[in-house]
């Protein structure tokens, strides 16, 4: 499948620049030096819902709810924990039943806590759990305003094979022992698979990895993809050796199948991000599926996990 801008290996995403459009930029840079310093009120934005919400096969469904923080704010502990949003009404429907999802509030290591909307556990009536084929219609009532959004659980179409070789990108920083996890995928013969994978090392918690899309390759087999390990990117790590895998780690590949809407979302959002600081990058609105004004994302994964050990 051909890979989308993916957030787990950001070298790959390096282009190259002619030396004419370096001079233009550094020429640009110094009229901009001899110009007088205006200053700019930008003023503040509206605070925005934000949406974070996934069912999965055979897993029920979660929502975060979070209000979007000022770009110039000063961000810590505390400001990260007065962005949830509290006393919503949330419910997912399949079309037959409806569910109510109940906010629980979990305790962190280091004293804060953290909110999460999901089924309530001591009311086996109000019980759902995410089937392939089904789609989910997500309701969220808040101040007055309904956000929705509907996603479906694909059919999920499991990789052929999997195996472990050396990396084909290796640089100073890699280490020797790394391996890199490689996949053969027969693509379905019917336009518009989409695909998220996730990766998880002996017992961590499951990283997203990359997406794909079958835009230029449906209905082939496509062998050798080369698949990155996932990892918390949320702190600052060397990632030229949390890519990869080392021997007698035992990996398992979560390969979901999602729909068109989640894709466009986590695409955007992985180009937005690799984007950052990148003068020649073009700006990109990032893509979402829910309604109203809210930002997110409403994510149907159709998942098949495939455990491997990383032989010595």
């Amino acid at each position: 499948m051909t890979p989308a801008s993916q957030n787990m290996n950001p070298r790959r995403m390096l282009m190259p620049y002619s030396l004419g459009a370096i001079i233009a930029f550094i020429f640009i840079a110094t009229l901009l030096s001899c110009q007088k310093e205006v200053h700019i009120n930008l003023g503040t934005s509206p605070t925005e819902v934000v949406v974070q919400g996934a069912i999965e096969t055979n897993i029920p469904p979660y929502v975060i709810l979070t209000s979007t923080i000022g770009f110039f704010s000063n961000i810590d502990l505390g400001t990260l924990q007065n962005s949830f949003i509290h006393g919503a009404n949330v419910t997912v429907s399949d079309g037959s039943s409806t569910v109510t999802l109940k906010e629980y509030s979990i305790d962190t290591l280091n004293g804060n806590k953290f909110y999460i909307y999901t089924v309530d556990t001591t009311n086996l009536s109000n019980i759902m759990y995410g089937q392939v084929g089904k789609f989910y219609t997500l309701t969220i009532a808040y101040n007055g305003i309904i956000y929705t959004s509907v996603t479906k659980i694909p059919n999920p179409k499991g990789v052929d094979s999997v195996w472990f070789g050396t990396p084909v990108f290796k640089n100073k920083n890699t280490p020797d022992s790394a391996m890199e996890m490689f996949a053969n995928y027969t693509d379905p013969d019917t336009p518009g698979n989409y695909v998220r994978y996730f990766t998880r090392r002996n017992n961590e918690n499951f990283y997203p990895a990359g997406i794909f899309t079958d835009d230029l390759v449906n209905g082939e087999n496509i062998r050798n993809i080369d698949l990155f390990a996932g990892y918390d990117d949320s702190t600052h790590v060397n990632g030229d050796s949390l890519s990869y895998f080392y021997p007698g780690d035992s990996v398992t590949l979560k390969w979901c199948e999602i729909d068109k809407g989640v894709y466009d979302f986590w695409n955007t959002y992985a180009y937005a991000s690799n984007a950052i600081g990148n003068p020649f990058a073009s700006p990109i609105n990032i893509k979402t599926n829910i309604t109203n004004g809210a930002l997110g994302v409403w994510c149907g994964y159709g998942s098949i996990l495939t455990t491997r050990v990383v032989p010595h």
